[in-house]
Parts: structure tokens; sequence; C-alpha cells
């Protein structure tokens, strides 16, 4: 039953962090309209939001003893690799195509996971990522540009497998006795990751005076100021802090196929908001990513069916009855 209710919770907030980074585009692409550069706005969303986690940053100090490879690894593929490689690769080849090939990273999560692991992943998972891939497909219409130089594709490929550093790195990081609590783990990559995009994003050759006007969203003016707080607080802090959170609570396999309903809600309130209508095979495609969704989350990773063998160690797979401490302390002997 507790199992039951984490696993249920884990989902709520999954499906919390997907809509919240979803909404990041929508807030986002006013202020590029009025003029910010995307590397610019990347900078002010990860910087705004570190300076809002120093107080966790503080309170968790020691994780940088601790954890230091984690919190280090966090920032650098899970905050500024992912926002780096896919700012650099729409200014090569369509959003679009770059979103999808992002949106492979469920996909290389479950081969992480099962060949690098070497931990077995449901027929659910599998079936429910080969369906949120093809609905991806449908909703960004990559048939719409099929010119793309190497590079941009690399760099689209380098967005993925940041993206799946996230889903590990959160997932390793509940790991063991020596766990690291969440929210730290979020306010030093922020911190991290603001470091890395500084030297990039170059923020001293910003027009700051725009953020004191306004923006258009779908034809209305918007502060550019409440613009901005969104991708900070919900898009940023709440996506990241939820998202951790629900790998935590699921797996890495399961959540990343969770997180491609992003790109199903980015699209539909980019509809909503900013008037950018949905063709039929978007609308298509989305119901099968929520159907993929679906089914990669409905059912909880395979135990081993067998022994298996681990050293001098022989585990063997818990009992269906077993509590909850007694499956992690044997999932955890054969690993």
């Amino acid at each position: 039953m507790q199992a039951s209710w984490g696993r249920n919770a884990g989902l709520g907030l999954a499906l919390g962090s997907a809509f919240a980074f979803g909404g990041s585009g929508v807030a986002a692409k006013p202020l590029i309209e009025a003029g910010l550069d995307p590397l610019h706005v990347v900078w002010l969303r990860v910087a705004g939001s570190a300076l809002i986690m120093l107080p966790v940053a503080w309170r968790h100090r020691d994780l940088v003893r601790r954890r230091p490879a984690l919190l280090l690894g966090f920032g650098l593929l899970a905050v500024a690799g992912v926002q780096a490689c896919y700012f650099a690769a729409i200014s090569r080849i369509p959003v679009g195509v770059a979103l999808l090939i992002e949106y492979l990273a469920p996909a290389l999560v479950l081969g992480w996971v099962r060949f690098v692991q070497r931990r077995p992943v449901t027929r659910a998972a599998a079936v429910g990522v080969v369906l949120a891939v093809a609905g991806l497909a449908c909703v960004v219409e990559v048939w719409s540009g099929l010119t793309f130089d190497a590079l941009g594709l690399l760099l689209a490929l380098g967005a993925a497998c940041c993206q799946v550093g996230y889903f590990v790195l959160s997932d390793h990081g509940g790991d063991g006795d020596n766990a690291a609590d969440p929210l730290g783990v979020i306010a030093y990559g922020l911190l991290v990751g603001t470091a890395v995009l500084t030297v990039i994003a170059q923020p001293w050759s910003m027009d700051f005076s725009l953020l004191g006007g306004s923006a258009s969203m779908g034809g209305t003016a918007v502060p550019a100021g409440l613009l901005l707080a969104w991708v900070v607080l919900v898009a940023t802090v709440l996506a990241y802090v939820t998202g951790v959170v629900s790998v935590r609570k699921l797996s890495p396999q399961v959540a990343g196929v969770v997180a491609c309903l992003e790109a199903v809600i980015a699209t539909v309130l980019a509809w909503v908001l900013l008037r950018e209508h949905l063709s039929a095979p978007q609308i298509v495609g989305g119901a099968v990513v929520l159907i993929g969704a679906f089914i990669a989350q409905s059912q909880a990773p395979k135990a081993p069916s067998g022994p298996v063998a681990s050293g001098s160690v022989l585990a063997v797979a818990p009992d269906e009855g077993a509590s909850g401490e007694e499956r992690l302390s044997v999932e955890r002997a054969g690993t």
C-alpha cells in the first residue's frame, strides 16, 4: 500500500515536472522575441534559480565534501550541458528536430540501465519509449525539416546524453547511506551551471533594460519581469525539484518516459498562449506520447527472475510479499 502510494506520488511529481519544464519555452520565447539573446535567457534562468536556492546550498554545504563528483556532474550535465547543447543545436537545425533528438534520452536511459548497470527493464517501459519517440516525431513534425548539418545533429545528441545524466544522477544521488538530499543537489547543480553558462553566455553584454519593459505573448502585452519570474521559479526551481524527487520515487527509465510529455505540454501551451496552432499529426502524436507514457509507468521495473551471481555473493530475487526494505536490501546485494 505504501509502495503504491509512493509510486503514485512519484508519477504526480513527474507530471508536475513535465508541465513546469514544458512551460519554459512559452514564457521564454516572448523574451527572445523582445530582443534578448537565447543564451542570455538561459543564463538568467539558471542564475536566478541559483540565487533563490543559495540558502538551500548553505544548509547542505556538507555535500561539497561528501558528494563533490555528484554535484559537479549534475551541474555540468543536467543543468549547463542540456541547456547549452540544445540552444546551440537549434541555431543550426530546426527546433522540432532538435527537440525530438533530445527526447531520445528515455531510450538512452533504458540502454544505460540494461547494458551498463545490467539491471532488467520492463517490456512496458521499452514499448512506452518506442511509442513516445514515435509520437514525438509527429508532435515536432520531424518530416518538415530533413536537411541538417552534422554538427547540429551532434549537439542535439549531446543534449540527449546530458539529459540521460540528469535522470541517472538524480537516481544515483539517493543511493546508499551517503544519500544526497535532492534539494542540495539541485542547489549546487544550479551554482555549477551558472558558472559554466556565464563563460558561454557572457551576460555582461546583455541589454538588461529589456527586462523592465513588456513582451508580447500571443498578441497580449505581458511584463518581461513576470515572464522571467515564471521561467525561474516554475520552469526551473519547481521543475528540477519535482523532477529529481520523482526519479527517486519511480526509476530513471519510467521518469524519463513520463518526461516526454514535456514536448506535448510545450506544444499545447504554445497553441493556447502563443497562438501556434497544432496540425492533425501533432494532435495524434500527442495522444501517442500520452499512451506511451501511461504504458511505461504502469509497471515497476522487473526484479530478477532467479538467482543472480555477483562476485562471491549469490542474490535471490525478492519475494513478492517481501517488505520494501527487504526488497531494497536484496536488490542492492545483487548489484
